[in-house]
């Protein structure tokens, strides 16, 4: 089994776009958003992946993701209610990778840095364009945003 186990974070500064190393643009929908089992389908670039995720307990909730066809993931996209529309930017940091989603669409000017961790107590250095914490908030869950359009709220 895999867990999860990641922190979400608000940016304070625009800072971050001088470290981005690597982008790339990511559409993906919900099979599934119940909390109990998230299924979610991804196509970044020229990859496909299905994820399930369990229940969110803290920071930490089971995953499985699989890589699939291309072909595969532009159908299972098409049975999604609402897609996610955003550009996923890697920065690596005092050792780790943080990930940095800016959304689009109904979802912009939003933009989330996630951390994952090798555990819950894992320490970490928070870089300075790093702002509020939202790790506990499902309304920051990719899930949530794909029924909840930031711009709604």
């Amino acid at each position: 089994m895999a867990t999860e186990i990641e922190r979400k974070f608000l940016l304070s500064s625009d800072d971050w776009r001088k470290e981005v190393r690597q982008s790339s643009r990511i559409a993906q929908g919900y099979l599934s958003s119940d909390p109990e089992r998230v299924v979610r389908v991804r196509l970044r670039g020229t990859q496909g992946f299905i994820t399930i995720k369990g229940k969110t307990a803290g920071i930490e909730r089971l995953e499985f993701e699989y890589e699939i066809p291309v072909a595969d993931a532009e159908a299972l996209l098409k049975l999604c209610p609402n897609t996610l529309d955003k550009t996923r930017y890697l920065i690596d940091f005092a050792g780790y990778t943080w990930e940095i989603d800016e959304f689009h669409g109904e979802n912009a000017p939003l933009i989330i840095a996630e951390l994952e961790l090798p555990s819950s107590d894992a320490a970490y250095t928070k870089p300075a364009w790093l702002g509020e914490e939202v790790s506990n908030d499902s309304r920051y869950f990719n899930s949530y945003l794909s029924e909840h359009c930031y711009s709604t709220w």
